[in-house]
């Protein structure tokens, strides 16, 4: 499983989802869609877009999770 922890690193750069959204160009509905982790792929150039506004690393964004059963 991945975790996506978008909100702590918005919330460390006091951003709103609403200016994120904005400054990389997408709408606020995709981004809620990452935050959420209902999405099923994230383009590189979106993910590099967020890590240069937000100053940060896609492992401070992104976390893998095993899953138990395995």
């Amino acid at each position: 499983m991945i975790e996506v922890n978008l909100d702590i690193v918005l919330a460390t750069r006091r951003m709103t989802s609403a200016e994120l959204a904005e400054r990389i160009g997408i709408t606020q509905a995709n981004l809620s869609v990452l935050k959420t982790g209902k999405a099923k792929a994230v383009r590189f150039s979106t993910l590099e877009s967020i890590c240069k506004v937000l100053d940060c690393q896609p492992g401070d964004i992104l976390k893998y999770i095993p899953d138990e059963k395995e």
